[in-house]
């Protein structure tokens, strides 16, 4: 009988080397039967629109995060823009829809509860007193295979603020001019989009007698006073510099020659140039305040190009030999630019980061 078994279970061993697919398929059937592969392929498609769905939902939680940002830092928190990002990014498991938990953060965002240390929490509030929003989403999976709903979360954090460093045109303008045009920062322009504002925005500004003070009663009286701006230093031609630090480099008048396309675009277009705004000159470097965003109305460059003020024809500047100056007004709006976000004053001019 031993023999007899041994040399059964010989020939089935032969079998199965010669026909493995047969012997994958009897495997396959005993697994079924018993049920393995039937759990094993639920928790699969149970744990993949797990992960589908976290994914989704951590998508639009970000995009919630830099939503509210964006709002705040053109001068309105909106937290109910969280609502319709999260939505509008949320799994198709959940019929689009996502739960907006919690929006909390710098000022009359609220203050935001302590992390909690989990992956599915933001880190505590960024050290620095920069400016950020908090989002808190959840939604639940629908059941596979019998299984039961999950909740699955997510948290997203951004800040915004001025930024550091910037790229900017090679035009520098008085920190008084901005300080008396915003009502020291309580009065901006419609950004693009937003139409032309009054004609009382518009701005006639000339270049200044760099460093002879007269001031205003809002900056030191050693600052150019309003009405006023000054080229800045920068590679022959492209009417562009990287600024950062509390300050950057003057030069001369030949600006007018190689800013003459730049300042041409941004009068066609009506698309806000980033400027830099000073508060003293001396010794041929200005002392850095901040960034702003300026829009272009008008120019007239001596001997260069002149355009016609778009907003005020009264501040249409001279066409003459001698008079070089430029018309505009300040508008709030967005950086397209990376790096760090100061807590330095704001000028209109911000940055939004997703940090957490």
């Amino acid at each position: 009988m031993r023999d007899l078994m041994a040399s059964l279970t010989r020939l089935i061993l032969l079998r199965l080397r010669r026909e493995e697919r047969g012997a994958v398929g009897v495997i396959v059937a005993i697994l079924i039967g018993a049920g393995v592969l039937t759990g094993m392929g639920a928790l699969v498609i149970d744990v993949g629109q797990l992960f589908q769905e976290r994914g989704e939902l951590q998508d639009g939680t970000d995009a919630a995060a830099l939503g509210v940002a964006k709002s705040c830092a053109l001068g309105s928190c909106t937290p109910a823009v969280a609502v319709q990002l999260a939505d509008a990014n949320a799994s198709s498991l959940t019929g689009g829809t996502a739960s907006v938990d919690l929006v909390c953060g710098s000022g009359a965002l609220g203050l935001c509860p302590a992390s909690t240390g989990t992956f599915t929490s933001c880190p505590s509030a960024p050290p620095g007193g920069t400016n950020y929003v908090e989002v808190n989403t959840s939604a639940l999976t629908p059941p596979a295979f019998g299984s039961s709903s999950t909740t699955v979360r997510a948290c997203a954090q951004a800040e915004w603020g001025p930024p550091a460093a910037a790229t900017t045109a090679a035009i520098a303008i008085s920190a008084c001019e901005w300080d008396q045009a915003t009502q020291q920062g309580a009065l901006f322009g419609p950004g693009p989009g937003g139409g032309p504002p009054a004609a009382s925005f518009d701005q006639l500004l000339t270049t200044a007698d760099l460093g002879k003070g007269g001031g205003c009663a809002t900056e030191p009286a050693v600052d150019d006073p309003a009405r006023t701006f000054g080229w800045v230093a920068h590679p022959r031609g492209n009417c562009t510099l990287q600024v950062s630090g509390g300050s950057f480099t003057g030069r001369g008048t030949w600006g007018r020659f190689s800013c003459q396309a730049v300042l041409q675009n941004a009068w066609q277009s009506q698309v806000p140039i980033l400027v830099p705004v000073y508060t003293t000159f001396g010794a041929n470097t200005y002392g850095l305040q901040g960034f702003a965003d300026f829009v272009v109305t008008g120019y007239n460059l001596p001997r260069v190009s002149q355009a016609q003020d778009l907003l005020d024809p009264a501040n249409t500047c001279p066409a003459t030999d001698t008079e070089t100056c430029l018309s505009g007004y300040f508008v709030q709006g967005l950086i397209p630019t990376t790096g760090s976000i100061t807590t330095g004053p704001g000028l209109g001019a911000s940055v939004i980061d997703l940090t957490g």
